[in-house]
């Protein structure tokens, strides 16, 4: 076949992408194509900004063009995420949601799905279109914190497919495995079959126009993690962890895991959890009994943002067992520390925006 751009493009219309399911020439994911006697040059969008998935594209890309034109053709092929503006139409996967970001810790016990649930508060009292996946699959707690335990999510038609609806409450959108399982059976499921069912709290449900959509991990770093990252195009990451060493110690990994080149998801900081205790009788006081600083420090010492410290009061944890998350109460420490950290977090996350969009 003779090298020229419409054989080139006939090529390259063979390659699909892989979350969008249609070939990269009709999706006009192909940019700045050039060809002379024995080189292409182009470059090609994906919708997964992932180093992983960005790879992948290019293996096929250099196969394909050197299976028809031959190995002695020199291929200069870039890869990059589909530019901010374009992807919120080619994005198949939540198309219609700006912001998708992952709440993760390296640990249980460390009030990861606390902070995720005031979080999504706090940016509702600020006025954001706000929504949750609880894909702690093995511990989801999410309908005990926002009481809705008994709430069961409708379907919905779209454009003539049949949607799960996502249970409302606060104004905020909720989707939990706990809603789907009796509250006091246990979960004993493997890796891949909870991978699934936390793959159609995504693809099988209808969430509409958010602002933005947290994720609520389990603790650790495993199998849900990874087949999130394969999934759903994460725009970043919050690590949620305690003062103390041994907490640190699996937050780093935490981090470490996000920045690993075949993840390659954008940290938006540490929260430092239970940073200092404070009894109701005595509101002044703080008395650091998991040890001062711990995360921020971390967050300094790895060079990623420190987002802020919430504190160990007795209010927040009857907040949740009683679902209305703390954050909704004015006026209090508690409420004040969950307001500041909003801001950090929404100011964080535009510049990560900011800078992918600089980079495209």
């Amino acid at each position: 076949m003779e090298l020229n751009r419409e054989n080139c493009l006939e090529v390259l219309g063979n390659i699909q992408e892989p979350d969008l399911k249609k070939d990269i020439v009709s999706l006009n994911l192909v940019d700045d194509l050039h060809i002379t006697s024995n080189e292409i040059t182009l470059v090609v969008h994906v919708s997964n900004p992932a180093m992983h998935a960005r790879k992948r594209m290019q293996e096929a890309v250099e196969f394909n063009l050197k299976r028809v034109f031959g190995n002695s053709i020199t291929i200069n092929c870039q890869v990059k995420p589909i530019p901010t503006e374009a992807n919120k139409v080619r994005r198949k996967i939540l198309p219609d949601v700006k912001h998708i970001i992952a709440i993760s810790s390296g640990k249980g016990g460390v009030g990861k799905s606390t902070v995720t649930a005031n979080l999504a508060g706090g940016l509702t009292k600020a006025g954001y279109r706000v929504g949750i996946v609880d894909a702690d699959i093995y511990g989801p707690s999410m309908p005990t914190m926002f009481d809705v335990v008994n709430e069961r999510p409708t379907m919905i038609d779209v454009e003539g497919t049949p949607m799960i609806n996502p249970v409302i409450s606060y104004g905020i959108k909720l989707l939990s495995i706990g809603f789907f399982t009796e509250q006091d059976n246990a979960v004993v499921w493997r890796g891949p079959m909870a991978a699934k069912a936390m793959t159609q709290m995504f693809t099988d449900a209808y969430w509409g126009e958010l602002d933005y959509l947290l994720i609520d991990l389990p603790p650790g770093t495993g199998d849900i993690h990874l087949s999130l990252v394969q999934t759903v195009p994460l725009d970043g990451a919050v690590i949620v962890s305690t003062p103390q060493e041994v907490a640190l110690a699996d937050a780093r990994r935490g981090v470490y895991m996000f920045q690993m080149d075949t993840v390659n998801v954008p940290v938006v900081g540490i929260v430092e959890n239970m940073a200092w205790f404070t009894p109701a009788e005595l509101p002044e006081n703080k008395y650091y009994i998991f040890g001062r600083d711990g995360a921020k420090n971390l967050a300094e010492g790895m060079n990623v943002p420190f987002l802020g410290h919430i504190p160990l009061v007795q209010s927040v944890r009857e907040a949740g067992d009683a679902g209305r998350p703390a954050v909704f109460q004015e006026n209090t420490p508690t409420g004040n520390a969950f307001d500041e950290l909003v801001r950090t977090f929404v100011t964080n996350v535009q510049s990560i925006k900011e800078r992918k969009s600089a980079k495209v």
